[in-house]
C-alpha cells in the first residue's frame, strides 16, 4: 500500500507581488526550488497565514536570486503582496519505507532569505 507524505515545504514565503491576468500558478525563485527539492511545473499545496486560504497549483520558476514569491492567475485573489505562505509538495511512497523518510524544510524570513533547513 502507499501513502502520501510531505516531500518538501517552503515555511512562511512572503508573497512578493500578484498578477491575476498570468494564467496560472506560483512563481518561486529558482533557488528555493532547488534547495527546497521542489520541481518544476510540481504540483503544490499553498496555505495563507494571514487568511487560512488554501489552494493547487504548480510551480513555475522565478529568477534566481531575486527572492520572488508570486501569486498568479486564480491564486492571486487568495492573497496579497506581504502574506506569508506555507508552501508543500507530497510524494507516494510503500507504506515499508515512510518510516524512514524525512521531508525538506526551508523557513524563510520576511525577505524571502533561507533562516533554517531541516532533513
Amino acid at each position: 500500500m502507499q501513502v502520501q507524505l510531505l516531500k518538501s515545504k517552503i515555511h512562511r514565503a512572503t508573497v512578493t507581488d500578484s498578477q491575476v491576468e498570468y494564467e496560472g500558478s506560483l512563481t518561486i525563485d529558482i533557488d528555493l526550488i532547488e534547495k527546497s527539492g521542489m520541481v518544476v511545473y510540481e504540483k503544490i499545496l499553498c496555505s495563507n497565514m494571514a487568511n487560512g486560504a488554501r489552494f493547487e497549483t504548480y510551480v513555475i520558476p522565478g529568477q534566481r536570486g531575486k527572492k520572488e514569491i508570486i501569486l498568479n492567475g486564480a491564486a492571486a485573489h487568495l492573497g496579497a503582496k506581504g502574506d506569508r505562505l506555507t508552501i508543500m509538495s507530497f510524494i507516494s511512497m510503500e507504506t515499508d519505507q515512510a518510516g524512514a523518510w524525512k521531508p525538506t524544510v526551508l523557513i524563510l524570513d520576511e525577505v524571502n532569505n533561507i533562516k533554517a533547513t531541516r532533513n
